[in-house]
């Protein structure tokens, strides 16, 4: 039998991370109200971060207040790795000072825009458990519809060390806390594809390939120019940390240009890019910022592969 946790954020410490497979919008609101309203007895304050159609279900059983609130999640729901910096603000916002806190965040499975998308979210569930295991306690219920895609389930439990089942809260079996830097290697490139190998002098010639590609498939100004930005500090970090050099590919998929640099370099911090800056800092500010200038970045990197990084930027329809 699967032993039962702790049914209070107080009574465990750090984050709690619990994953919660329903089916059909009753089941979700049966469960996440139940969760609100523990929580309201137990003194607690709640952030919820759903999709909106989700949130209104919630708001005709409770109302936003003091101690409840409803954050909107649309500049970030299809951008993985801006949430982790998002739910920091969202708790800094919103949490009562001094008062424990719990979380529903349910990513938007039903419009996720591609198979990499949706791999980046999943991979963002398991970042959590790193990126909130020093911090204050708290506690987070990821929703999850069954059918979407029942056959995930298993690799989401991999991500959640906890699941609910049955009205409680029990330790998921298959939670892998040494979960590979990430689950599934990259997809091959589509042919045709465009290859550049470069070096130091010649980040002008990788912005000059990328423009003559996003030319073929219509994508011009602002959002070429933020490609071009986040495309030169990936590259400017091949030649300053991956050997000196490096390999540009490109190619148009599923309305997407993908821009895919790879270099010998290793990238230890899985959580990298994903924290929002300190003023103070001198570095390790371009892969935040390439996170918040392209609309999905994947990130490959062991110590003896090197590093492969994935811009898409969504092409005009």
């Amino acid at each position: 039998m699967t032993p039962s946790v702790p049914t209070s954020a107080t009574a465990g410490a750090g984050y709690r991370h619990e994953l919660y497979p329903y089916t059909g919008r009753d089941e979700f609101v049966e469960g996440t109200v139940r969760f609100i309203r523990d929580a309201l007895d137990g003194g607690e304050a709640v952030v919820v971060a759903v999709p909106e159609d989700k949130a209104s279900l919630l708001r005709a059983e409770i109302r936003e207040d003091g101690a409840v609130r409803y954050v909107d999640t649309s500049r970030v729901a299809h951008h993985p790795g801006r949430l982790i910096a998002a739910w920091r603000e969202w708790l800094q916002e919103h949490a009562s000072e001094g008062r424990p806190v719990r979380g529903i965040g349910e990513a938007p499975w039903d419009t996720v825009r591609s198979q990499a998308e949706a791999q980046e979210l999943r991979y963002h569930e398991w970042l959590l458990n790193k990126a909130f295991a020093e911090g204050p306690a708290w506690w987070l219920l990821c929703p999850y519809d069954l059918a979407q895609d029942k056959a995930a389930l298993a690799e989401m439990a991999r991500c959640h060390p906890e699941m609910r089942e049955n009205g409680r809260t029990v330790r998921c079996e298959s939670y892998d806390p040494q979960a590979p830097y990430a689950f599934t290697p990259l997809t091959d490139p589509c042919d045709p594809y465009d290859e550049f190998a470069y070096t130091r002098g010649e980040l002008s010639a990788v912005r000059e390939k990328i423009a003559a590609c996003a030319q073929q498939h219509g994508l011009t100004g602002r959002r070429l120019r933020e490609l071009h930005l986040a495309a030169t500090e990936v590259a400017g970090n091949s030649i300053r940390h991956g050997g000196g050099h490096g390999v540009l590919r490109t190619w148009s998929e599923d309305r997407w240009l993908v821009c895919e640099f790879r270099d010998s370099g290793y990238i230890e911090d899985p959580l990298a890019g994903r924290r929002r800056p300190d003023p103070t800092q001198s570095g390790g500010r371009g892969l935040w910022l390439v996170h918040q200038l392209c609309d999905l970045v994947e990130i490959r990197s062991t110590p003896h592969e090197g590093t492969a990084i994935r811009l898409h930027t969504a092409l005009p329809e």
